[in-house]
């Protein structure tokens, strides 16, 4: 190995170590928390190559059969990602909830860099082995990610740029990753962030479609602006009585719904509830901004909304809003 390269590897390794040990490193690095959890807890030593094994055909046609149905609805979505990534060299993968590759798109002029890297089916990208990376901190922080050359926590994976995003299944549990990685040195952060875009819309496909054909046969109901936004995709499932019998993550993270309710709430009082909570949280949010503008000064901040001191108090009260 040329000596630059063995200096270059200990040159990152060392970053990472050094990072990990500040306490003050999660306000300075936002994938500082992976890096933790990559070197304490799952005790991987960012300067070592790291096992290349990959499942045998057996064991990846398990899998897949596990996910055969997001793979399915995956598909296309794949294949219209890849047409418009694959000019710039770019890998198109899909994971489980484990972090096992199950399918790819990519070119074969560039498939040696990429598996090169072990980045291909049947390899395992979870963070518990490969520390940070496009599809296991998703998955570890259930939020789409771009993982910068250097953001990564093995050396060896610090000539990718990798833009993932969360799947998650009609229960609202993770069901996978879908991921667009690059290892072209000429890979700017501005075209990264507008793959990172589509790569969010395209998760947020599979997972309305997934959802749709997991509730076949029930009315699907959107909520919000949209059947997805910023918060996510927004669907209810709904029997023939009009009880809600599924709902996606970003419904039942914004209407309150608990598992144990799916079922048994009508959708016209999960709504009405739904609403009751959007415009108590607009009101915090009014009132909070008020106060801010005046330097925590009440008098001034109910003046600039039109109430009285004494109705700020009782409506801060209500709404949990500490003055």
């Amino acid at each position: 190995m040329p000596s630059q390269i063995r200096t270059t590897q200990r040159h990152h390794a060392d970053i990472v170590r050094e990072v990990v040990s500040s306490p003050h490193s999660a306000v300075r690095s936002g994938f500082a928390a992976s890096w933790r959890r990559s070197l304490l807890h799952h005790h991987i030593d960012p300067g070592e190559a790291g096992p290349k094994d990959r499942l045998s055909e057996t064991e990846m046609r398990a899998r897949r059969e596990r996910a055969e149905l997001m793979m399915r609805i995956a598909s296309p979505v794949l294949d219209r990602l890849s047409r418009a990534a694959g000019d710039a060299g770019c890998s198109v993968l899909l994971s489980d909830a484990g972090g096992l590759v199950l399918d790819e798109r990519v070119r074969d002029g560039d498939a040696e860099d990429f598996h090169a890297s072990n980045l291909a089916p049947g390899s395992d990208w979870s963070e518990g082995r490969e520390g940070t990376n496009g599809i296991g901190t998703c998955l570890a922080e259930a939020r789409p990610v771009t993982v910068w050359r250097d953001q990564h926590f093995r050396t060896r994976n610090t000539a990718l740029t990798c833009m993932g995003a969360p799947i998650f299944g009609a229960q609202g549990d993770l069901a996978g990753v879908i991921d667009v990685s690059s290892a072209r040195a000429d890979m700017t952060e501005g075209y990264a962030r507008l793959v990172a875009l589509t790569v969010q819309d395209a998760a947020y496909r599979i997972e309305a479609d997934l959802f749709r054909a997991s509730y076949e046969g029930a009315r699907i109901l959107s909520i919000g602006t949209g059947e997805a936004g910023a918060q996510g995709v927004m669907l209810l499932a709904l029997d023939r009585d009009d009880l809600v019998v599924g709902a996606t993550r970003a419904a039942r993270r914004h209407l309150g719904l608990e598992t144990g309710q799916i079922g048994q709430l009508p959708a016209t009082d999960l709504l009405e509830q739904g609403m009751r909570n959007g415009l108590e949280e607009a009101q915090r949010a009014a009132m909070a901004r008020a106060l801010a503008r005046n330097g925590g000064n009440v008098s001034a901040a109910a003046r600039d909304l039109g109430i009285g001191r004494a109705t700020f108090y009782r409506k801060a009260k209500a709404l949990n809003l500490g003055v």
